[in-house]
């Protein structure tokens, strides 16, 4: 992608990933979706999901799988206010752009 990917961006669509399934989702599997979405390395977002969970936007459990642990992730009420936020943010900004590009002469 040739455009920045911005922390506010970020958080929103590691929200948005995470907000898919209510039982929560594991770590590899984040960085996966997200990484479908845009060009980020998995050391990037394992701190992003850390902060996230700090800021009490995610809350985190272990789960067995297969004989080994893995970490799931999974929104908290604060997390779902956020990505409201960010999903209304996202909708009024993109929509400005998309006008612009709409009305540009090629």
């Amino acid at each position: 992608m040739v455009f920045n990917t911005g922390t506010a961006l970020l958080d929103a669509i590691v929200l948005a990933v995470a907000s898919r399934d209510a039982e929560g989702i594991y770590g590899y599997k984040i960085t996966q979706d997200v990484r479908g979405a845009i060009d980020i390395s998995e050391s990037t977002l394992y701190p992003v999901l850390r902060r996230l969970q700090k800021e009490d936007c995610l809350e985190v459990y272990d789960k067995a799988y297969d004989g080994r642990n893995r970490r799931y992730y999974r929104l908290t009420e604060k997390g779902r206010l956020q990505l409201n936020l960010y999903k209304g943010e996202w909708a009024n900004y993109s929509g400005r752009i998309a006008r612009i590009f709409q009305e540009a002469q090629v």
